[in-house]
């Protein structure tokens, strides 16, 4: 019996110190509620082609592939998820990104992962208004050198059905592009 009472004492305890004021209740109410940040996202919901141009040496021409991507809004409108399938260098190629904008932080926030590497990319950035240019900046680790580097990526909305997709690799002073995705809506 004293257990009980010791276990039911400490229940009650943990409920009412975490009960919350309506202040608190309206800033978590806020932060899980879709706003104008997620209607734009959802405005590349549906499928797409990519014609997907990769520099690994800023001298030579870009490798051109082809990846089919695929964005639909999860989670109550809050998130976006992106899975790409297709051929890069000359191999199988999958990823899946998760975008979402961050109501909290007033930023929008993205993670990657694909079969190219084992490690997940984490990005943040906002969008210039009126422009409708996103840009995230993150870092990454680069397998060649065994670094993290600091990378940036620039989204441009063209029209309705069609973005470009550009990815910058930031070392020290110099930015490189690394990667350029005209999407057409399929």
């Amino acid at each position: 019996m004293k257990t009980l009472a010791i276990t039911l004492f400490t229940l009650v305890l943990c409920v009412c110190s975490y009960a919350q004021t309506p202040e608190e209740m309206k800033a978590w109410e806020e932060s899980m509620t879709p706003n104008e940040h997620h209607k734009w996202l959802a405005s590349f919901d549906g499928e797409w082609i990519g014609e997907v141009k990769m520099w690994m040496d800023p001298s030579l021409p870009p490798s051109v592939s082809k990846i089919k991507t695929k964005n639909e809004m999860i989670m109550n409108g809050l998130y976006q998820r992106s899975t790409h399938a297709g051929e890069m260098m000359g191999k199988p190629f999958n990823g899946e990104g998760m975008m979402g904008f961050d109501n909290t932080k007033k930023k929008f926030v993205s993670t990657w992962i694909d079969n190219m590497g084992s490690g997940i990319m984490y990005m943040e950035g906002s969008m210039v208004e009126g422009e409708k240019i996103l840009t995230t900046y993150g870092e990454m680790s680069d397998p060649m050198s065994g670094e993290t580097i600091t990378v940036k990526q620039v989204l441009k909305v063209i029209d309705d059905d069609t973005h470009i997709f550009e990815m910058y690799m930031i070392i020290g002073d110099n930015e490189t592009k690394t990667m350029e995705i005209m999407y057409k809506r399929n």
